[in-house]
């Protein structure tokens, strides 16, 4: 007789929540399909994966990165859909969603959404979102921002089992079809730098090369990388910021490998000098020998102050690398995605671009927030000022005094001879210049596609016209060219609130086969801020729990709130003392209007469903 008690019944796994999917509608129609009107019904028997996505969006660029793994292991039962919803009036243009898919390499089929009807459809609040769509067409899971790309792998196999068995999953090839190939000497190419010998070195960023031209700008000397991406002496990965070292080496932004690499035009040599290869996470080192700090997405590079200057587009920050020390440090920002001006340690930026060092001034093109920006070098130490720019959701073409002026997802700045500075208005497809003296924004050129740099090149200014995969020469004007004043706000419609005490949940449910990672402290992190500064009366600032109860402060009606959170899980595996963890991690700008039918709770998803919804 065995007196031993019998043991326990495993608990069943937690019923996923079952939400039918509403249907995938967007007036620019499908790309990446060879012509086919996509439908839910194509899709059924597969699982379909949502990416709310936009080109401008550098976390969304994070996501397209981390999915290609899963994308290609379970490419006969997944199916990834991108759905294109603009934030920039430019990202509506069908023909420029049709450029982002390619520049980017998008192997999946997209739906140009340029009304936000599918985004509206699903209730998405930020970029990037993704949603799981089961084989037969219910929604099963929701994330925000990155670092979901092991959660929904688990869940992908998860739905491959339980599908398999019940006879609902249909295996096979998916309804992606590649574009036909297009041959030019560049494809989208990102920065430029005038060699010393009069020639032009170019990061020709979607076919991940360095390309040196002639002086002419056109005849092809030299390629550098093999072409394939990868992260090895003879490769790149969408490569972008281009800086030249005192010691005649150039110092290349290798934006997608996280990473700075050099290049030694004598000898043909490149060598990391900088970052790991993986992505900065939230509680990573922000400092330290350079080899052994992790970057994310240096968009660009400029020698500035005996150290080289990264616009680290990836964490809205600008940090630093001296050759010298072998070292790389935090030098401006808090990782708050934003317009705020003051000390370096406690600025904001928002996808920082484009740099151009100036004698005591470091110039930024400060994309998301549409922004001119600077460094200034004072006595108390460097300090952040803006000199074109309001905000993350004011963008437009308006020349004029430099306060009301307005910019369009500029990529790039460079410095004039006269102390003034020309900047890449990217999404206003124009040249723009500054002119501190004045104080007077001018329009210098107009009908440029996607311009994204330019340098100086004697009495001319060559741009980077990275949608007509080129380099252009402009005499630089005398005078500036006239255009008619524009203006826009995102078109993202403000959340209704209702006044007084408003309830602020970020969900978050851990993976299947996860547990919070409480081993060092709380493993979630919430950081809550408003433009204007004046909108909440209480509830701002850092906090552990993933709940907050906000004020609305009396007498402001609208506004923004700034919501940065973070969570940690481990796998949950008791016999394993070192589990593998993952970061989650999302920021969002939620537009809000005050009103007396508004509602009292505000759930952001971060993972999971909201149990409460509805």
């Amino acid at each position: 007789m065995n007196d031993a008690a019998p043991a326990p019944t495993p608990a069943p796994a937690p019923r996923r929540a079952r939400l039918r999917a509403p249907e995938l509608i967007g007036k620019g129609g499908w790309l990446n399909t060879g012509g086919k009107e996509l439908t839910l019904a194509d899709l059924r028997g597969r699982i379909a994966i949502l990416d709310f996505w936009t080109f401008c969006c550098i976390n969304c660029l994070h996501v397209l990165d981390e999915l290609r793994e899963l994308e290609e292991k379970h490419r006969d039962t997944v199916v990834i859909i991108g759905v294109h919803s603009p934030k920039f009036v430019h990202e509506a243009d069908h023909a420029a969603v049709v450029d982002a898919v390619e520049r980017y390499e998008v192997h999946h089929p997209v739906l140009d959404d340029p009304e936000l009807a599918t985004w509206k459809q699903y209730a998405v609040r930020a970029w990037p979102t993704l949603v799981v769509i089961d084989p037969e067409g219910y929604i099963v899971a929701q994330h925000a921002g990155e670092g979901h790309a092991h959660a929904i792998a688990r869940l992908v196999e998860e739905l491959e089992a339980e599908h398999e068995a019940k006879g609902t999953l249909r295996r096979g090839d998916g309804p992606y079809v590649a574009p036909e190939p297009v041959a030019t000497d560049l494809r989208f190419p990102g920065k430029a730098l005038l060699l010393p010998s009069g020639n032009f070195l170019v990061s020709d960023s979607t076919r991940h090369q360095l390309v040196e031209l002639a002086a002419d700008g056109e005849g092809v000397v030299r390629r550098i990388g093999s072409g394939e991406r990868g992260f090895t002496a003879q490769s790149f990965s969408e490569p972008q910021g281009l800086a030249m070292l005192p010691d005649g080496r150039v110092v290349v932004a290798d934006t997608v490998n996280h990473a700075l690499r050099t290049y030694d035009p004598a000898t043909g040599a490149v060598e990391t000098v900088a970052g790991t290869g993986r992505q900065w996470w939230q509680g990573s080192p922000t400092s330290g020998p350079a080899l052994e700090v992790d970057l994310s997405s240096p968009w660009d590079v400029a020698w500035w102050q005996g150290r080289v200057w990264i616009a680290m587009a990836g964490v809205h920050q600008l940090w630093t690398w001296d050759p010298e020390a072998g070292t790389v440090q935090v030098a401006a920002g808090t990782t708050n995605e934003g317009l705020h001006d003051g000390p370096a340690a406690e600025a904001w930026f928002a996808q920082p671009s484009g740099l151009a060092a100036a004698g005591d001034r470091l110039w930024i093109a400060d994309s998301e927030t549409s922004a001119l920006r600077y460094v200034e070098d004072t006595p108390d130490g460097y300090v952040i000022r803006t000199a074109v720019g309001t905000g993350l959701f004011d963008f437009g073409h308006r020349d004029g005094e430099a306060g009301q002026a307005l910019l369009q997802h500029p990529l790039g700045v460079t410095a004039l001879p006269d102390g003034s500075v020309a900047v890449c208005d990217t999404y206003n497809h124009a040249l723009r210049r500054f002119d501190p003296a004045t104080g007077q924004v001018t329009t210098l050129a107009t009908d440029l596609r996607e311009p994204s740099d330019a340098v100086l090149a004697g009495e001319d200014i060559v741009v980077v016209e990275s949608a007509r995969h080129r380099l252009t020469r402009l005499r630089l004007p005398e005078e500036a060219v006239r255009v008619e004043s524009v203006a826009h706000r995102t078109q993202r419609a403000a959340t209704e609130v209702a006044p007084g005490t408003l309830r602020l949940d970020v969900v978050f449910r851990a993976p299947s086969g996860q547990k919070l990672d409480t081993r060092y402290g709380p493993s979630t992190r919430l950081l809550v801020s408003s433009t204007p500064p004046g909108l909440l009366a209480a509830g701002e600032g850092p906090g552990t729990d993933l709940f907050r109860e906000l004020a609305l402060a009396d007498g402001v009606t609208e506004g923004v709130l700034h919501v940065s959170a973070m969570a940690a899980s481990c796998d949950d595996d008791p016999d394993n003392e070192y589990p593998a963890c993952h970061v989650h991690q999302q920021d969002w700008g939620v537009p809000v209007r005050v009103s007396a039918d508004g509602a009292s709770r505000l759930p952001l998803v971060l993972a999971g469903m909201d149990d409460d919804e509805g």
